[in-house]
């Protein structure tokens, strides 16, 4: 007998390339297969047949709108609703969508960050499907992939850009894999799996804290008597009301058509991850932002809020996204497999090389994509790795690379063929290399592992990042390759390559411990950047080395990249901003309003010498907090004087919140000095061991 699973249902909420291809003519198919392709544009009456199937599909589902579902640059991602609903010549309702209108969509572009590129009064904008990235429902809406734009084309979302830096890495990429005698090689894709790391918190306690309701993380609060010591959180058994949520989410995702596949405690308590299997990275990233939506919103159900904030709590680990990449060419091979013999995988060896290159060129566009104002509280913390750049390879593969640097074959066994010491199984193959944790780029077996990714942001950045600086580096190498006619000696020429990119750019391999405080000595001694703050990394989004690279590669425009950095100023001081406020709302509106209460009591029976002597310590914190407040108030004021959103930013970083945290250290202090009923503001005991 027959039963309903799960699985039956994936995929029932995705217009997929099956669904399609049932729904349209054979024709029409091999027509939009050749767009997918870009060998040939999509034409008005292909997009005509589509969008009818489309529309047929969704009304099956119940669905009732549309939507063009597009990335902003605020970091979230956006819709407008329009229903199918049209009227007749005579009056009557009818469902209605062409091709027109699954193309091209328009919004008001005003209210979105622009970064000076549109002006106010300027407010159109307008969507464009993306044909790469699949349809799909949520609720009653049909979801279609698109590209957000300014009425004179300037890009206004995260996707453009990524698409662009794709298209120009496969290019790339596809010239070095034919030089190198795979001439059939047309496309390289690079392939993404991201994992997300959330907290969940009840929502009862989450309404009662301003902070985490306006800010995502805690402003304020001392560490509970237990944290993360025990390390006993770490693949534990997941409590029964999680679990409830998570098989929610994962029957969510599974509609849509995502693979979400692992699941697990993370080490830090109240701390979870979910990670899915590979996908294309662009629409690897559409995914990841649909999950970031439905963990928020399925957790409301259950009670439960997901925190996305890199830090919501501090002295335990925050959360991150960890994008695991690799690059596979159309027929199907992995570029970044080493084979059984890497130190003879010429292909491998050069490939990797350029990553290296790439890496030591553009550290900071790295530290810049990887971060938003919470990371600052994250990076160089336990489980997260530190601000530094640098490349893990693993001993055997670095060994390698520097053999082929000095010009010396390596002679060492690759690795042993099996563990020996169970004698039970036959067989247990070893990986090429351990995992490095601390490291932020780390080479996995066959993959990369970005470790570095806030996990509140999108993807998108970094990945379009990552493709930029990669494809720039495999053009120098294509280019030199090209005029070379032999394969043989395409081959030598390039080991030489390789041994050259190795010796100027070995400074980057480093496969020790980045947590320690030797390595941040040992990187200032390489000259390594190691940028304390995202703040910090903005400048570089527009130096010349940064302006050269996306000239070079088409990615973004200078009006472009300067309209970035001010959104990123304005993201970063608007965060602090509004973060000094509120941590001020609750200090003058619940801390010291609990403490006064506290002061009353303790005044009835201030003979006793104990009592005396704690009224006396407490009057004079909440003397010096009061006085911090004054002090808050005025470096406010100070910071947002400045007439420059940089100048703004970085007197904010050195003034405001250093005066944060210096309250924060009295408030904290005080908080484990009144009694629990008194205190107004659910403390971390509470926030994170009340799940189950």
């Amino acid at each position: 007998m027959k039963t309903n699973h799960p699985f039956d249902e994936f995929g029932i909420h995705l217009f997929s390339d099956d669904i399609l291809k049932s729904r349209i003519p054979e024709s029409v198919y091999a027509k939009w297969k050749t767009a997918i392709s870009k060998e040939s544009p999509l034409d008005r009456a292909t997009a005509d047949v589509i969008a009818l199937a489309m529309k047929a599909w969704a009304l099956e589902n119940g669905v009732t709108h549309y939507s063009h579902w597009f990335l902003p640059l605020t970091g979230q991602t956006a819709e407008k609703h329009d229903s199918f609903l049209e009227k007749d010549d005579e009056g009557l309702p009818i469902s209605h969508f062409a091709g027109k209108a699954l193309i091209k969509g328009e919004t008001d572009g005003s209210s979105f960050p622009s970064g000076g590129l549109r002006a106010t009064f300027e407010a159109r904008g307008y969507t464009y499907w993306d044909i790469t990235s699949p349809a799909f429902i949520r609720g009653k809406i049909l979801c279609i992939p698109s590209m957000f734009v300014s009425y004179s084309g300037e890009p206004l979302d995260q996707k453009t850009p990524l698409i662009k830096s794709l298209e120009v890495l496969s290019h790339q990429a596809a010239r070095v894999t034919q030089m190198l005698g795979d001439k059939s090689v047309k496309h390289v894709q690079m392939m993404s799996g991201i994992e997300q790391e959330y907290f969940l918190v009840d929502k009862k306690l989450f309404d009662q804290r301003q902070d985490l309701l306006l800010c995502g993380r805690t402003l304020l609060g001392a560490s509970a008597p237990k944290g993360q010591e025990f390390e006993d959180h770490y693949f534990g058994s997941i409590p029964n009301r999680v679990q409830l949520f998570m098989d929610e989410v994962n029957l969510d995702l599974w509609r849509i058509g995502i693979f979400a596949k692992v699941e697990h405690n993370e080490v830090a308590p109240g701390q979870f991850e979910i990670s899915p299997i590979y996908a294309e990275a662009n629409r690897a990233t559409d995914q990841n932002q649909i999950m970031m939506d439905v963990l928020k919103k399925v957790a409301k159900k259950h009670g439960l809020i997901a925190l996305l904030h890199e830090k919501p709590f501090k002295g335990i680990n925050g959360s991150g996204k960890h994008n695991n990449w690799s690059l596979i060419t159309d027929d199907g091979q992995n570029l970044l497999e080493p084979g059984d013999k890497p130190q003879e995988n010429v292909r491998f060896l050069l490939v990797v090389s350029a990553i290296v290159k790439a890496i030591d060129q553009y550290p900071e566009l790295l530290r810049l994509a990887a971060s938003g104002p919470g990371n600052d509280h994250r990076l160089g913390a336990n489980e997260a790795p530190p601000a530094i750049i640098s490349v893990f390879m693993g001993e055997m593969l670095e060994e390698i690379l520097l053999k082929v640097a000095e010009k010396v074959p390596h002679k060492s066994k690759v690795q042993p063929e099996k563990f020996t010491y169970i004698k039970n199984l036959a067989y247990i193959p070893k990986d090429f290399t351990d995992r490095n944790r601390t490291s932020p780029f780390a080479f996995t077996g066959n993959k990369f592992e970005f470790r570095m990714l806030g996990s509140s942001l999108s993807p998108a950045t970094s990945i379009t990042i990552i493709a930029a600086i990669l494809a720039d580096a495999l053009k120098v190498i294509a280019d030199r390759l090209e005029p070379i006619k032999y394969l043989q000696d395409v081959r030598e020429e390039a080991i030489k390559i390789v041994s050259e990119i190795i010796s100027e750019h070995k400074r980057v391999l480093f496969n020790g411990d980045g947590y320690s405080t030797d390595w941040v000595a040992e990187a200032e001694a390489r000259k390594l950047p190691n940028i304390k703050s995202f703040v910090e990394t903005i400048p570089y989004l527009t130096d010349d080395k940064a302006l050269k690279l996306f000239e070079r590669t088409g990615v973004y425009t200078l009006a472009e990249l300067d309209a970035r950095s001010a959104i990123l100023y304005e993201q970063y001081n608007k965060t602090i901003l509004v973060e000094a406020k509120a941590m001020t709302s609750m200090v003058e509106r619940q801390v010291l309003p609990s403490l006064e209460t506290y002061l009353g009591r303790l005044l009835a029976i201030k003979d006793y010498p104990l009592y005396a002597k704690k009224l006396d310590t407490l009057m004079t914190l909440h003397a010096k907090i009061s006085d911090a407040l004054v002090e808050l108030k005025a470096s406010y004021t100070e910071c947002t004087s400045h007439s420059s959103l940089k100048d703004e930013g970085f007197a904010l970083r050195k003034v405001l919140v250093p005066a944060m945290d210096h309250i924060r250290m009295m408030v904290d202090e005080l908080e484990v000095s009144i009694p629990k009923d008194l205190y107004p503001i659910p403390d971390y005991s509470d926030l994170l061991f009340l799940l189950d």
